[in-house]
């Protein structure tokens, strides 16, 4: 039995744990069929053309965990951001820590969406939201959607903000030999409301994962959302990441991914912005090695009027490593006045390293402000020298170059206990002491 088929056959175990009566049975019955006819995305996909899938499909992954293992918060505080106060959501496979979380309902909802699947007071607001936004003719999303069951939900009102930023941490405790989660994400930030996230799924051994993750957020009018994705795993761990946001008029919008390990990553980041003065922010810091791959797939769509996109890709290869970057911009003939800007920039240091690139523009309007473009090559060898010369050995000041080349991205993270964790992360990745904290 292949993966797809032991996913199909077992959905209807799934829903025998969870009552048929539950208010979205409907959904994920309707995206089982839609996972079931089109299967595992392949290569002759334009969208998954330098991406496959197929060595994943021949393993044995478990997709329900046995029991939840217990994790001393020692063993894992590396992970968090303990410098700062946090809140956070913890899950061990895929199964909700109370021991490691810190949830809150005081002004604003950040808890489990388990709870707000099933209790009768989220009704109302998960029926506006759940699965609005994400795609339902993909794949992997319906397959996410059709187990949908945990994950966070984050719900901020009008005029709030949390008193301090939030975690999402998904540990796989290496319990299987290889293990299928499938975390589902709803996050909703109303008109004049302020929120930051930081991410993270984590492997704690060479054991098999595959985390298909979908997230779902919504912006309201005037609302700003920082949101980071630290992506630093081990070598047996593969994570497919779709998330789709939609923002109303006004709102601020940043998503930050740094990915730094893992098997196989593929981010899929969807912007849709449906109101008139709305900034849209996708930054990311790719620095690989070995055989990792790294695909970005982002997507900005302007459907109004007056706005702005921004998205600048950096990426560092080493060894073996795969880098795809997949970006496209839409600017519908109503959206005029829009002002959109693409970049990836990538540098290889190993001739075996490999980078496909693809920035894209469909536009449909006659009065924008539009760019992309995309560069691949290696170290400017005259700065290398005129580094050297200055007393600074080679590997440094190639660490240096390369730590100046991604800067600009770490400039706009607004958390700086976390700007200098990134700091310390890419330093490990170079292998040098930069000798600075940001």
């Amino acid at each position: 039995m292949d993966l797809k088929e032991k996913l199909v056959s077992s959905f209807l175990a799934f829903e025998n744990t969870i009552d048929v009566d539950h208010p979205v049975h409907d959904i994920r019955s309707e995206a089982i069929k839609t996972f079931e006819d089109k299967g595992f995305p392949g290569r002759k996909e334009e969208a998954w053309k330098y991406t496959s899938l197929k060595q994943l499909q021949k393993t044995n992954f478990s997709i329900f965990p046995k029991e939840a293992e217990a994790l001393e918060y020692r063993d894992v505080k590396k992970y968090f951001l303990h410098e700062i106060d946090t809140y956070k959501i913890v899950f061990i496979d895929g199964i909700y820590s109370s021991y490691l979380s810190e949830t809150t309902h005081d002004g604003v909802d950040i808890c489990l969406l388990s709870a707000a699947l099933t209790k009768p007071m989220y009704k109302p607001v998960v029926d506006v939201y759940f699965n609005k936004s994400a795609a339902k003719d993909d794949s992997l999303t319906s397959l996410n959607t059709a187990f949908s069951k945990e994950g966070a939900y984050i719900y901020i009102p009008k005029h709030k903000a949390p008193i301090k930023p939030v975690e999402i941490l998904h540990f796989s405790s290496g319990s299987e030999s290889a293990i299928m989660l499938q975390p589902r994400n709803l996050i909703i930030v109303e008109e004049n409301a302020e929120l930051q996230v930081i991410e993270r799924h984590q492997s704690l051994t060479e054991n098999e994962v595959l985390t298909n993750s979908v997230t779902e957020i919504f912006a309201g009018a005037n609302a700003i959302i920082d949101y980071y994705k630290v992506q630093n795993d081990m070598p047996g761990a593969s994570l497919i990441d779709n998330t789709y946001i939609d923002q109303k008029g006004k709102s601020h919008v940043s998503v930050h991914t740094f990915a730094f390990g893992g098997k196989l990553t593929r981010n899929n980041l969807n912007f849709y912005q449906n109101g008139e003065y709305v900034d849209s922010t996708l930054k990311g810091v790719t620095i690989l090695d070995e055989k990792q791959h790294v695909d970005h797939h982002t997507l900005v769509h302007h459907r109004q009027p007056n706005s702005e996109s921004h998205q600048d890709y950096k990426g560092i290869f080493n060894d073996r490593a795969t880098g795809v970057f997949n970006g496209k911009i839409i600017v519908d003939e109503i959206a005029q006045k829009t002002n959109a800007f693409q970049q990836n920039n990538n540098v290889l240091i190993s001739d075996r390293a490999t980078v496909n690139s693809k920035p894209q523009l469909e536009i449909f309007a006659d009065d924008v402000k539009c760019s992309h473009g995309c560069t691949i090559g290696q170290l400017d060898r005259e700065a290398l020298f005129y580094l050297q010369t200055r007393g600074i050995p080679e590997k440094e000041a190639a660490a240096l170059l390369m730590y100046a080349f991604a800067n600009n991205v770490l400039e706009s993270v607004r958390i700086p206990e976390l700007k200098k964790r990134i700091n310390k992360l890419i330093a490990g990745k170079l292998e040098v002491r930069l000798g600075f904290d940001l």
